[in-house]
């Protein structure tokens, strides 16, 4: 039996030896084959017949498109998709900064620069931080794997800054690795102990967000294992349920109550409430007002999340550009401006992003997205390329054991030392020692609806020329 095993393997590569042999020897004429035989086909097939057909069907559907509605026929269920909308909204790239040269002189480089943020002003214990950078809710458990937020939660930590707990779990390692720690007080059963609320040194109310607005969702125990279900307290099979209200037959005075028992029980921390980024933005502002708020958190429409229906993130809400101009509009009308902070998110993936963001009017960021890749920087490659990069850092991430808390914290920190180091240059070169000396002034634009809408100066028209 050995002997003729022996034989079958040898005759293999001998045939393999061949087989390699001929085809270095007529690769040529192999490959001409090929090409003569495909050619004939797609040049002479009827449409109908003609797998050139895809490239007018996927242009004229989109390849994503066609990708999602294959799952939809699939699975016949409500489509989750990950990471927030894929269309092209108006941004901030059409901005530029005004560079002092002449009038002011730009700020040596050696010279500091003060992007210090106090958030929630009015509060009886404000929440101060080094940066104007914060980490945004990308929870534990509906998100984020343990590894993920740990992380993240010492880089938050070593850059000075903050971290939200987003609607998930708070896990006590997160709390120990974090500097300022930010509660989300989210429409769920779990996140909501006393001893939470007191150790916060903010606390967020969850109405809504970019990707998904005010809508909740029903997480299945298949998709949420391990710790995450112990520290919620569901049962085996239970499903994670986050709701889309807080009280039953909800009303404006419940969430104004909501927020003073926040406040009472904090000991003053500052108190506020997230939105996404909707039509009548005017309208929630000053009902958030009516609650008594010191910040709110609003989340343009290129805003991501772990899973959400497309239809939410690509159909529901206006751009974060549009939106942080209304909503600092508005704040300045009703006097609230530097009394109510405004904290600003979505689409937000660069420190020129977040410095236009901030002289538009808001008084600090949240990072999400841009947070992911940096925080899994080259440990992606244990992933790829046979899994999504975000394998390594989803809870339920086929990767999830291979990433390196340490690395993750490293990179993650860096990556935000790097962006704060960009906007201190971008503020030198704009004649500017403080992050409190910039305003829509700095800016200009080169397309005339935008500069129209912010009220800023369209590049193209000749700059007013002051008299001696």
């Amino acid at each position: 039996m050995a002997q003729i095993l022996s034989y079958i393997t040898f005759v293999l590569v001998v045939l393999m030896f061949i087989g390699m042999l001929f085809g270095l020897l007529f690769w040529r004429w192999i490959a001409k084959k090929v090409v003569k035989g495909s050619t004939k086909i797609l040049f002479s097939d009827s449409y109908q017949e003609n797998l050139i057909e895809l490239l007018p069907g996927l242009r004229h559907i989109g390849i994503q498109n066609v990708l999602e509605n294959n799952l939809r026929s699939a699975t016949g269920d409500l489509l989750h998709r990950p990471l927030g909308s894929s269309k092209t909204w108006p941004h901030l790239d059409t901005i530029t900064f005004l560079p002092a040269q002449t009038t002011p002189f730009p700020v040596s480089g050696e010279e500091n620069v003060d992007v210090s943020v106090t958030i929630g002003p009015r509060a009886k214990k404000p929440m101060t931080i080094k940066i104007p950078l914060m980490i945004s809710g990308m929870a534990f458990g509906v998100g984020l794997s343990e590894q993920a937020r740990i992380a993240l939660a010492g880089a938050a930590n070593k850059a000075g800054t903050a971290i939200n707990s987003g609607e998930g779990p708070v896990l006590d390692e997160e709390l120990k690795a974090a500097g300022k720690y930010i509660l989300q007080f989210s429409k769920t059963e779990w996140g909501k102990e006393e001893k939470l609320i007191k150790q916060a040194d903010m606390i967020e109310i969850k109405l809504g967000q970019g990707a998904k607005m005010g809508m909740g969702t029903k997480i299945s125990p298949e998709n949420l294992t391990g710790k995450a279900r112990e520290i919620m307290n569901l049962k085996k099979d239970e499903i994670a349920v986050i709701h889309e209200h807080f009280f039953d037959n909800q009303t404006l005075k419940d969430l104004k109550e909501l927020v003073k028992e926040l406040r009472d029980l904090s000991g003053g921390v500052p108190i506020g409430a997230k939105i996404g980024a909707g039509g009548k933005i005017e309208e929630d502002i000053d009902h958030l007002l009516e609650m008594g708020v010191d910040f709110i958190a609003v989340d343009g429409a290129q805003a991501a999340t772990h899973s959400g229906p497309p239809i939410m993130a690509d159909d529901f809400g206006i751009p974060t550009l549009h939106a942080v101009v209304r909503a600092a509009n508005h704040l300045t009308k009703r006097k609230m401006k530097g009394r109510v902070s405004l904290i600003v998110s979505g689409g937000l993936m660069v420190p020129g992003h977040f410095l236009k963001v901030l002289a538009l009017g808001a008084d600090a960021v949240y990072l999400g997205s841009v947070m992911l890749y940096a925080v899994s920087h080259t440990q992606v490659t244990r992933a790829l390329p046979f899994e999504p990069p975000t394998q390594i850092v989803w809870h339920e991430g086929k990767h999830i054991n291979q990433f390196k808390v340490e690395e993750g914290t490293r990179s993650a920190e860096k990556f935000l030392t790097a962006s704060i180091e960009e906007m201190k240059e971008a503020l030198r070169a704009m004649g500017k020692r403080s992050l409190d000396e910039l305003s829509r002034k700095d800016l200009v634009s080169y397309d005339e609806l935008t500069a129209r809408m912010i009220g800023i100066p369209f590049t193209f028209r000749e700059w007013p020329v002051k008299k001696k």
